[in-house]
C-alpha cells in the first residue's frame, strides 16, 4: 500500500521508521531490565559490582550483563518459545506486585507512602494474581515448568548466597507484629530511603513550615539536654503540649534510634494528637551539640557524637507520612555538599533558611510589615517589579493556594513563589531576603 501511494521513497522511509522504532523500544527495554540486577545488587541479593554506577550514572556491569544474556538466549533458543517463556515471566511479576501489594497494605507501615493507591481493594490484587497464574497455565507445560523453575531457582539462590548478606526480611513481619508476634524495622529505614528519593509532595507545606520555624544560634558548646530543654520551653508556648511531654517524647525517640544523626546533624522528631499543623525548630551551634547515640535493642548509650546543627520537627499524628517526607527532605538536604558551608557561614536566620530550602531558580517569602517585604503590602501583582526572566507562580493565604492574577492585592502575610532565571532570583534575594 506504501509503495502504491508513496513509491520506493515511501517505502524506504517506513521501512527507516520502523526500524528507529524497534531500536528505541529494544534500547528501553535493554535500560529496565538492567535495572534488576541493580535494584538486586542494592538489596545484596547480587554481587555488589552490579550496582556500581559510571560518570553518568548508568549501571555499567548490569547493562553489560542485559545484553549479553539477551544476545545468548536470541542465539541459543527458539525465538518464538523465547516470546512465550517472556510473556509467562511478566506474568509472574505481575502476580507478584499484585501479592507485594496486599502485604504492604495490611502492613500498616507507616513509612509506606505510595503516590498512587489502587482502587477495589483487595478484590483488584486477587484477581490480578488468580488472571496471571491463570494465562500461564493456557502458555502451556514449557511455561508452567519455566515458571516453577524461576521459583525454585529464586529460592535456592536467597537459601545459600542471599540470606547471609540481606540485613531485612519483609513487610510480611508487620503483619504478624499485628497478630501479636514479631516485625523488622528495618524494612521503614529503607522505605525511608525511598521517601528521600521521591521528594515531597505538592501538598507538602514545607516551605510555609521552613518560613515560619524558629531559629537559635548558640554561641557556646552544649550538651544535647541543654539545647532540647531550650527548644521544649519555646515549643510549648506555641503549641498546646508542656514542656515536660516534649522533652520526654524527644528523649524516647533518642533511646531508642529514632532520632536520625548524619553528616555532623540531628533531627529529633515526633508526633501528637494535640497538634493541627507541624511546627520546626532550626538550632545552629558551630562549637558543636554533645549528643548520645543509644543501641536501639539495650536502650543504652554506645558513643556520643558533636553535631552542628539540629532540626527539632513535631508534627500531627494523623499524618505521619507526611511527617517522614518532611525528615526526608531535610535528611536529603544534608547530603548535599554544599550545605554545610552554607549553614555554617549564614550570617542570619534567613541565610540559614535560605540554604536549606536553597534553589537558584526559585524564591519563596512571606510578607512581613517588619522587613524588606513590607512594601508589597497592598500592592497588586500588576504593579510589582520583578526582573525579567521571573514569575510569581503561587501565592499561600490562609493555608489556601491563590492562581496569581494582575488585579490581586497583596496582605500581610501572604506568601509568594517565585521562579525564574537565576540572575533574577538572585536580585530578588538581594532585594526581598537581605
Amino acid at each position: 500500500v506504501i509503495e502504491i501511494m508513496m513509491g520506493s521513497p515511501g517505502v524506504i522511509l517506513i521501512s527507516i521508521a520502523a526500524i528507529v522504532a524497534f531500536i528505541s523500544v529494544a534500547n528501553s527495554g535493554i535500560m529496565s531490565a538492567s535495572r534488576y540486577p541493580l535494584a538486586m545488587s542494592r538489596d545484596h541479593i547480587l554481587p555488589p559490582f552490579f550496582r556500581k554506577l559510571n560518570k553518568l550514572d548508568a549501571p555499567t556491569i548490569s547493562l553489560y550483563l542485559t545484553v549479553f544474556m539477551i544476545v545468548l538466549i536470541l542465539i541459543v533458543f527458539d525465538p518464538t518459545k523465547i516470546a512465550k517463556l517472556a510473556s509467562a515471566f511478566q506474568l509472574l511479576v505481575f502476580a507478584f506486585i499484585c501479592l507485594a501489594v496486599i502485604v504492604m497494605r495490611e502492613s500498616k507501615i507507616q513509612s509506606y507512602d505510595p503516590g498512587y493507591k489502587s482502587p477495589f481493594y483487595p478484590w483488584m490484587q486477587i484477581i490480578g494474581i488468580i488472571a496471571s497464574l491463570f494465562l500461564i497455565s493456557l502458555l502451556g507445560l514449557l511455561s508452567i515448568l519455566f515458571t516453577i523453575l524461576l521459583i525454585i531457582l529464586g529460592f535456592v539462590w536467597y537459601w545459600y548466597y542471599s540470606k547471609a548478606r540481606v540485613s531485612r526480611t519483609g513487610a510480611i513481619y508487620h503483619i504478624f507484629e499485628r497478630l501479636g508476634r514479631q516485625r523488622f524495622e528495618g524494612l521503614d529505614s529503607e522505605l525511608r530511603g525511598i521517601l528521600k528519593e521521591k521528594g515531597l509532595r505538592k501538598e507538602d507545606p514545607f516551605e510555609e513550615i521552613l518560613t515560619y520555624s524558629k531559629f537559635f544560634d548558640l554561641k557556646e558548646k552544649q550538651t544535647f539536654d541543654e539545647v532540647l530543654n531550650k527548644t521544649a520551653e519555646y515549643l510549648s508556648t506555641i503549641l498546646p503540649i508542656s514542656s515536660k511531654e516534649i522533652v520526654q517524647q524527644i528523649l524516647e525517640g533518642t533511646k531508642i534510634g529514632a532520632t536520625p544523626v548524619t553528616h555532623g546533624f540531628a533531627l529529633p522528631h515526633f508526633r501528637s494528637d494535640n497538634l493541627e499543623k507541624a511546627e520546626l525548630v532550626l538550632v545552629r551551634c558551630n562549637d558543636g551539640v554533645t549528643i548520645d547515640i543509644f543501641n536501639p535493642l539495650t536502650h543504652q548509650p554506645e558513643e556520643t557524637q558533636i553535631v552542628k546543627g539540629l532540626f527539632f520537627l513535631v508534627s500531627p499524628e494523623n499524618n505521619p507520612a507526611q511527617h517522614l517526607r518532611i525528615l526526608a527532605k531535610i535528611a536529603g538536604r544534608l547530603d548535599d555538599e554544599d550545605f554545610h558551608d552554607k549553614w555554617k557561614n549564614a550570617k542570619d536566620e534567613h541565610e540559614i533558611k535560605d540554604a536549606i530550602i536553597y534553589d537558584e531558580e526559585f524564591v519563596t517569602f512571606i510578607i512581613k510589615s517588619n522587613n524588606q517585604t513590607a512594601k508589597l503590602i497592598g500592592a497588586q501583582i500588576k504593579d510589582i517589579q520583578i526582573p525579567s526572566g521571573c514569575l510569581i507562580t503561587t501565592i499561600r493565604r490562609d493555608g489556601k493556594t491563590i492562581i496569581p492574577k494582575g488585579n490581586i492585592v497583596l496582605d500581610e502575610l501572604d506568601r509568594l513563589i517565585i521562579m525564574g532565571d537565576k540572575e533574577g532570583v538572585k536580585e530578588l534575594r538581594n532585594a526581598f531576603m537581605r
